[in-house]
């Protein structure tokens, strides 16, 4: 992995699976389960899921605003009381630092980085940091973490090296300074196509995709089981919006996946699970920088695939159908009516 050499300014665009910073370091495996044996670090309960719908709630996004956070952790314990099932905590809204206040402001709630991009910290500072947020919790905290899209690294003039391989030392030099930080959470890897999923199953505690195709998850789900039949957390960041105007909705989730399908792994990701012409449309309206015109290639059949538009009857049966897939949805809101807090609370409405 290559070394962060300069850090240029924040990205607008965060919310699209960034990942972090570190120049890690290669660990020996033998020391690395030495620390497992030592702290005992998975909690079972932390893989608790429901298993009817009656009792489903699905878990929701959660970005910290700048100047609206204290009234996040509001939400977050309506959550809670709700029974909600966790938190996800985008790296556009300074992802760990949510986490470590959630981790004092909550009491039972599930939670995690969704994701901490790699190369924002040196491996070693996030294993400190993770451990600790795991221990304040009591063991709620995951820590989910990814590599970047070429688009954002050099936004932040990051250098980075093979996504796998980074992605791999980091998690390694992570593990091997558990003996010195302490237990760490489970660890969650952001996931799109089968070799990331593949890799995780190997060095990592659970995957997290954003835009999932729902047609093509059940692959890799069973990839993920074979692979894995011990407890292995599978989870998805699904943009949802609530409205009985299904045209409304879908067309603030078109806008949401503007900046996905500029991104040639995406459109690859959903090539392969079986949208070919809509891709090839998306392609030729890429080059004209027009919006609308990469917004009007999106069809309702991929869309409806990849996200939630509809009223909350709608939108309560998608969200439980993946749940049903052997995947942990995780709703992330937006209204046709208002900013996030608003979307938040029309869940929490649908939920009642």
């Amino acid at each position: 992995m290559t070394e962060l050499t300069q850090f240029s300014g924040q990205s607008q665009n965060l919310c699209l699976h960034s990942t972090g910073n570190g120049d890690a370091v290669g660990a020996d495996h033998r020391d690395t389960q030495h620390a497992h044996d030592l702290y005992g670090r998975r909690e079972k309960g932390w893989f608790d899921m429901p298993t009817n719908e009656s009792d489903f709630r699905p878990a929701l996004s959660l970005v910290g605003t700048p100047s609206k956070r204290s009234n996040l952790l509001e939400l977050a314990l309506e959550a809670e009381r709700r029974g909600f099932d966790g938190i996800a905590c985008p790296s556009l809204g300074a992802a760990v630092a949510m986490c470590v206040s959630l981790a004092h402001a909550t009491s039972s709630i599930k939670f995690w980085t969704s994701i901490q991009p790699i190369y924002y910290s040196h491996p070693v500072e996030s294993a400190n940091t993770a451990a600790h947020v795991h221990e304040v919790s009591n063991g709620r905290f995951a820590f989910g973490i990814g590599v970047s899209h070429g688009p954002i690294t050099k936004r932040l003039g990051v250098q980075t090296g093979k996504p796998l391989q980074d992605i791999e030392e980091y998690v390694a030099t992570m593990k091997a300074t558990e003996r010195f930080s302490g237990a760490l959470p489970p660890i969650l890897l952001a996931t799109l196509r089968d070799k990331m999923l593949d890799l995780a199953t190997k060095i990592a505690d659970g995957a997290i995709w954003a835009n999932a195709s729902l047609r093509d998850i059940g692959r890799q789900v069973q990839m993920a089981r074979l692979a894995r039949p011990d407890e292995f957390r599978l989870l998805n960041m699904i943009p949802t919006v609530i409205s009985d105007d299904i045209d409304a909705a879908r067309a603030i989730n078109r806008k949401t996946m503007t900046g996905y399908v500029s991104l040639p792994n995406y459109r690859n990701y959903w090539r392969a699970a079986g949208f070919n012409d809509v891709m090839d449309r998306i392609e030729e309206a890429l080059p004209t920088r027009d919006d609308d015109a990469i917004r009007a290639a999106m069809t309702n059949e991929w869309l409806d695939d990849c996200t939630i538009s509809g009223d909350a009857t709608y939108v309560r049966e998608r969200l439980f159908e993946w749940h049903m897939r052997g995947v942990q949805p995780i709703a992330v809101m937006s209204s046709t009516s208002g900013g996030q807090t608003v979307a938040i609370k029309e869940l929490f409405a649908a939920f009642d």
